[in-house]
């Protein structure tokens, strides 16, 4: 059996509560080059998918939880997406929100307890992640937990004007 309760952090469903936590992480401009966004978005936006948020990851092919310490404190956010159950696989993406946050090892009891459930529970066969060249402690991380570099995307994302290449990691469940 599965859990989403690790040491540190455990993994939840987004709250309504959460809208603000949200908002600020969507509305950040240090991050958008992540989740390739370019545009802010409003909380109305933001309330009407939190709403939504319970719906079913074989309906809505993705699902994000929350990493939260046990002080019920949202530290950051966990994503499945591109989920393909006839296929087994699924894409997955995460963030620590504050830096003073990151370096503790909250992101990678994440990453486990996330990967952990994907295979489990979800009965995938393998996740992938896309990292930007320069996400040197992403890569670390995806590479600490087994995913392989599989392929180099050149000149993928434009940041800034310049072009940035990114990679593409998977970890294949045996």
């Amino acid at each position: 059996m599965v859990t989403l309760k690790g040491k540190h952090i455990f993994l939840r469903a987004l709250e309504l509560e959460d809208l603000d936590f949200i908002y600020d992480i969507e509305n950040n401009q240090d991050i958008w080059e992540m989740s390739n966004t370019l545009t802010p978005y409003s909380k109305f936006l933001i309330k009407q998918y939190l709403e939504n948020a319970h719906k079913d990851i074989f309906e809505v092919k993705q699902l994000r939880l929350v990493i939260s310490t046990y002080d019920n404190e949202p530290i950051g956010l966990i994503d499945i997406f591109d989920f393909d159950f006839h296929n087994k696989r699924a894409g997955i993406g995460i963030l620590i929100k504050d830096s003073s946050n990151r370096q503790k090892g909250y992101g990678a009891e994440a990453l486990q307890l996330l990967i952990d459930y994907c295979f489990s529970n979800l009965n995938l066969h393998q996740l992938y992640c896309n990292i930007s060249e320069d996400n040197e402690a992403s890569i670390k991380l995806f590479k600490r937990h087994n995913f392989k570099e599989i392929g180099l995307k050149k000149d993928w994302n434009i940041v800034n004007k310049q072009y940035k290449n990114e990679y593409l990691f998977q970890l294949i469940h045996n």
